[in-house]
C-alpha cells in the first residue's frame, strides 16, 4: 500500500477541514498529513521549505456573480500578493497563501458559493459544465441544473473521498462545439435521438504521462438518470480501480484491461441494478479544444462575449474591471471556460461594439486570435513538480505569435506544460509542448520542450505524436513562428492543421529540421 493510500485509510481525507484550524492557530502543518491538504484543494507551493501555499477554488456550473468577481479579487490582493489564475478545470486559483489565512479565506469564500472542498485530492474534481450552457441557440439543454446536481452529490460527498486517484467529469449540450469529454474520466453529451433529449455517455478519458481518450459506453440515458449514472460509475471505479501502483491507478487503466463493454456490465448489474438503454454517438465538435471565442449570439436575442485571459492570469485590478463591465452591458454574470477564458453574457448587439472597446482598454479584448487558443500551466514559478517556466513564457509567445495570425480562417492551439503531467494537456493540441531538462557534459541545465504535434480532441481523437529532438526554451518563439508560417502560406481554404501536417508528414516538423530549415533561412 502506497503511502497516501495509507494515509487515506488512517484519516478521512475531508476531516482535512477539522485539522486546518489547528494548524492555522499554532502556525504549521503536521508534515505526516501534509497531502490531506489536497483535499482541501491547498498544495505546498514551490520552495516548500517557504512555506507557502496555493489554493483552488470550484466554481459550480462555471457561473458566477460580478460580486463574487470583487470578492475573489479581493482575496488574491489582500492575501495572495495580486495573483489570480483562471485554471483549465474553470477554477480560480491563489498563490502566496499561508496556513494562518486558510480559515479567513473559507470564510469568505462560503457565501459566494465558491468552496475549494475536493477541487483536488483522490475524489471527484470540479464538474465542467459548458460555458455556453442556457445561452448558446445550438444548445440541447440548458445543463447548469444538471452541473449543480452533480456538484452535489459527487463532489464533496464523503462516499467518494477515497478514489484511486482524481476523478473528473464534464457536461454539455453543443456536442458539436465542445470536446473535452474525450479527456475526462466521465463526460456526458446532449443529443437528441427520435426526437428525445438524453445524453452519450464517454468514459475513461485522462492524459498525464500516459494519455488515453475516452471511450464511449454505448448508451442514450434521460437526463433524470446524468445524476444516478454519475454515481454508480464513480462507485464502480472507487470499488474496482487500482491502488498498488497510483501510476495505474486511473479509471483509464481500469477500462484499458476490462474493456468498457465489460466496465458497462459491473455498472449496471451492481451499482443501477438494471440495464441502461443502448444508443448512438452524439455529434462531434471539429475544433473541441477550444473554446468558441469572439461576439457569438445567444438563443435570446442577445449575446455572449468571450474575453481571453492570456494564459490564465488575470490580475485583481483587471478582473474588478470586468466585473464592473458585466454590471454595465450583461446583467452582472461571469463564467469561467476550461480553456482559461472568461465570459460576459447578456449583452444587447447595439452595447457589443463599447464593450469590446472597454474590454481593450484593459487588454481583454474579445479577438478570435491565437491569444484565446493558447493555455499553459502553473510552471515552476509555483509548483513543485514542473521543469519549467511557462507562464510568463507562453504570455510571451502569444504576444509574439498573435499579429502574425490575424488572417487564420481556423482556430489554432497551443497547449504548454511544464512536466509530463498535462495539466494544461499538451497531447491534444495542434502544438502542445512539454516542459524537461537537458544537462550538458559540464553539468549545467537548459531548459527545453518536447513536441507534441497535431493532437486533437476534435474530429481527430488522437494524441499528437511526439516529435524527436527539442526545443531549447530560448528558440520557443522562433520554432513555432517557423511552424505557423509554414502552414498559413501552404495550408488550403478552411483545412486545419491536423489535416495539413497528416498531408505533409508529421517528423517534416521536428525541432531540429524547423530550426536548421530557418538558421539556414536567416544566414
Amino acid at each position: 500500500m502506497s503511502d497516501i493510500e495509507a494515509l487515506k485509510k488512517a484519516v478521512p481525507p475531508f476531516q482535512i477541514f477539522d485539522l486546518i484550524p489547528q494548524y492555522a492557530e499554532q502556525g504549521f502543518i503536521d508534515p505526516e498529513r501534509i497531502d490531506l491538504l489536497k483535499w482541501a484543494g491547498v498544495y505546498p507551493q514551490r520552495p516548500q521549505e517557504d512555506g507557502f501555499l496555493m489554493m483552488r477554488v470550484r466554481v459550480p456550473a462555471a457561473e458566477f456573480s460580478s460580486a463574487t468577481m470583487r470578492e475573489v479579487a479581493n482575496i488574491a490582493e489582500e492575501y495572495g500578493r495580486g495573483f489570480l489564475d483562471v485554471t483549465d478545470r474553470q477554477a480560480f486559483q491563489f498563490h502566496w497563501l499561508t496556513i494562518q489565512d486558510i480559515p479567513r479565506i473559507f470564510e469568505r469564500l462560503e457565501p459566494l458559493g465558491l468552496h475549494p472542498k475536493g477541487a483536488c485530492g483522490d475524489t471527484v474534481r470540479a464538474v465542467i459544465a459548458s460555458p455556453l450552457a442556457g445561452l448558446d441557440a445550438r444548445e440541447i439543454i440548458d445543463v447548469r441544473p444538471l452541473a449543480h446536481a452533480m456538484e452535489g452529490t459527487l463532489t464533496g460527498n464523503p462516499d467518494f473521498q477515497d478514489l484511486p486517484r482524481k476523478f473528473k467529469m464534464s457536461i454539455t449540450a453543443v456536442p458539436e462545439l465542445e470536446g473535452i469529454h474525450m479527456i475526462n474520466d466521465i463526460g456526458f453529451l446532449a443529443h437528441r435521438v427520435n426526437g428525445e433529449v438524453g445524453f452519450d455517455v464517454w468514459v475513461g478519458g485522462g492524459l498525464g504521462a500516459v494519455a488515453h481518450l475516452s471511450k464511449r459506453l454505448g448508451v442514450f440515458i434521460r437526463p433524470e438518470e446524468v445524476v444516478e449514472v454519475g454515481q454508480a460509475i464513480t462507485a464502480a471505479y472507487r470499488d474496482h480501480g487500482y491502488r498498488q501502483n497510483r501510476k495505474k491507478s486511473r479509471l483509464k487503466f481500469l477500462i484499458k484491461d476490462l474493456g468498457v463493454e465489460k466496465f458497462r456490465e459491473i455498472v449496471e448489474n451492481d451499482y443501477l441494478g438494471r440495464k441502461l438503454t443502448d444508443g448512438p454517438a452524439a455529434p462531434t465538435a471539429r475544433f473541441g479544444g477550444n473554446d468558441v471565442l469572439g461576439v457569438n449570439p445567444q438563443a435570446d436575442g442577445l449575446n455572449y462575449v468571450v474575453v481571453a485571459t492570456t494564459v490564465g492570469r488575470i490580475d485583481p485590478t483587471k478582473a474588478r474591471a470586468l466585473a464592473d463591465l458585466a454590471d454595465r452591458y450583461g446583467k452582472g454574470v461571469l463564467r469561467t471556460t476550461a480553456f482559461q477564458n472568461m465570459v460576459i453574457p447578456h449583452v444587447a448587439t447595439e452595447d457589443v461594439e463599447a464593450l469590446s472597446a472597454e474590454l481593450a482598454a484593459i487588454e481583454l479584448a474579445p479577438k478570435a486570435t491565437i491569444r484565446g487558443t493558447t493555455i499553459a500551466c502553473t510552471g515552476n514559478q509555483f509548483c513543485r513538480l514542473a521543469l519549467t517556466e511557462t507562464k510568463a513564457r507562453t504570455a510571451d509567445l502569444v504576444d509574439h505569435l498573435e499579429p502574425l495570425t490575424l488572417a487564420m480562417d481556423v482556430p489554432f492551439t497551443i497547449n504548454l506544460t511544464g512536466c509530463s503531467n498535462a495539466c494544461t494537456r499538451y497531447q491534444v493540441a495542434d502544438l502542445g509542448f512539454m516542459g524537461a531538462n537537458k544537462t550538458d557534459k559540464d553539468g549545467t541545465v537548459h531548459e527545453v520542450f518536447n513536441v507534441h504535434l497535431a493532437g486533437s480532441i476534435g474530429q481527430a481523437h488522437r494524441t499528437g505524436t511526439k516529435l524527436k529532438g527539442a526545443v531549447p526554451a530560448e528558440q520557443l518563439n522562433a520554432y513555432a513562428e517557423a511552424v505557423l508560417a509554414e502552414f498559413q502560406a501552404n495550408k488550403h481554404v478552411g483545412e486545419s492543421f491536423v489535416e495539413y501536417a497528416d498531408r505533409i508528414g508529421h517528423e517534416h516538423f521536428a525541432p531540429d529540421a524547423v530550426l536548421g530549415a530557418r538558421e539556414a533561412v536567416t544566414a
